[in-house]
């Protein structure tokens, strides 16, 4: 597996080509939480967490098994398409799922746009893992795909996210609709 110490660092520019870029790592391990590139057979494991009434709340509503399909076929697309995307969060020690996390292309008011997202399991939360996944993901989107920043959508009444985003290096930019709802645009500097 790869760790983050593996990030490639010869010569980067703080300006990513559109056509030249590294891929992110299919794997990767933090102290805490061990993740693994989404595949089709997180299938099940995706209906567990979108079925998941608290975990979604924040996240548009529980979805349906056709609108979990539909999620994991986009987020598959995505890493094909762009080489980097969703990762399942699982517990190291006992291999049970947490949640997702990953970054993906988002447009926000028209403006073409690289996403930190992330959501656990309302078990994990309170604990600093969406700040670990959330650290690593920004390392991950500015170290090994060279992207100049990286944005977050949260939304106004979401204060343990917006403390997630200010520990991980993002700033307040401004509000914005996403989805026909108020969300706070976080930026990283």
């Amino acid at each position: 597996m790869e760790t983050l110490m593996d990030v490639p660092s010869a010569g980067r520019s703080t300006v990513a080509p559109a056509d030249a870029r590294e891929s992110a790592p299919a794997t990767f391990v933090l102290r805490r939480v061990t993740a693994e590139r989404l595949t089709d057979a997180h299938h099940i494991m995706l209906r567990r967490m979108d079925a998941n009434a608290r975990m979604m709340e924040s996240l548009g509503g529980v979805r349906t098994p056709a609108q979990t399909r539909a999620y994991l076929e986009r987020n598959l697309t995505h890493w094909d398409r762009h080489g980097f995307g969703i990762w399942i969060l699982r517990d190291p020690a006992t291999g049970r799922v947490m949640g997702r996390g990953g970054l993906r292309h988002l447009e926000v008011e028209g403006a073409p746009e690289v996403e930190l997202v992330y959501a656990l399991l309302p078990e994990f939360w309170g604990l600093g893992l969406a700040t670990d996944v959330a650290r690593a993901c920004v390392t991950i989107g500015r170290e090994w795909l060279g992207l100049p920043s990286l944005v977050a959508l949260t939304r106004p009444d979401n204060i343990a996210s917006q403390r997630v985003l200010l520990k991980s290096a993002f700033v307040v930019e401004r509000e914005v609709l996403h989805q026909a709802n108020p969300h706070l645009l976080f930026r990283t500097d």
